[in-house]
């Protein structure tokens, strides 16, 4: 059995190292690309409640039509910041829920909560059930606050990644001899990494499911790891 040259082992071990370090810019870039999916998504719903709110209360709309768009609105949000989340944050977001809730099933749950679990919403005044119609615009425009929390929580975190890769990328310029290749080298490598953590989950995705969360965020690791090992090697 062939063993490799001391060179050959030395740039195998740097090409591995450097692969690890850029996993640092690829669950950065992860972690700050699903908090601000996330901060906006907050963002457009709660702005949405509050303008169907203002013109039931107005008058301009009925409260029983002001709640299916709501309720419409907030699964269509849903679904397009889901789009702009990661494949990680979005098979961890169909994890926790794979599909907003029907008006009916909405009008079920508000009966039950403000009435009783025997209320019927069908025999409740006019009174009673428009505040269940404002219930469910109210509540569209609130987020998981847990979820929000920890989103918040990975946006400084994913930050803190980012700002470590590119110390690394910057001390690796300064201590090499030639800063405008090790410049290019350090940009190509990052990217990669993180082009092939995308693309790593979303083939965990298929493999496994959309909400496969541990399977997906394998697959983007191993995606970026491979990705970043390659380009490392063509250098």
């Amino acid at each position: 059995m062939e063993h490799g040259t001391p060179n050959d082992d030395q740039a195998l071990f740097e090409r591995t190292i450097k692969s690890l370090e850029a996993e640092i810019s690829n669950a950065g870039a992860h972690m700050a690309i699903d908090a601000r999916a996330r901060s906006l998504y907050a963002q457009e719903i709660r702005s949405m409640s509050a303008k169907l709110r203002a013109d039931a209360t107005a008058g301009r709309m009925t409260w029983s039509a002001a709640a299916l768009q709501a309720q419409e609105t907030r699964n269509l949000i849903m679904e397009i910041f889901r789009t702009k989340s990661t494949p990680v944050g979005r098979a961890f977001a169909e994890s926790m829920k794979k599909k907003g809730l029907s008006l009916n099933q909405l009008i079920a749950l508000k009966t039950v909560e403000l009435h009783g679990e025997h209320a019927v919403f069908a025999r409740l005044s006019s009174a009673k059930q428009n505040a269940i119609y404002a219930s469910i615009v109210t509540s569209a425009g609130k987020s998981n606050a847990h979820v929000t929390r920890a989103m918040k929580t990975l946006r400084y975190a994913g930050r803190g990644l980012i700002f470590m890769a590119l110390a690394l990328s910057a001390y690796n310029i300064a201590t090499s001899s030639n800063k405008i290749t090790a410049f290019q080298k350090e940009l190509a490598v990052n990217s990669a990494s993180i082009a092939g953590g995308i693309g790593g989950g979303l083939l965990a995705g298929l493999a496994c499911g959309p909400a496969a969360p541990i399977c997906v965020t394998i697959g983007a690791f191993a995606g970026g790891a491979l990705a970043a090992f390659g380009t490392g090697h063509i250098w």
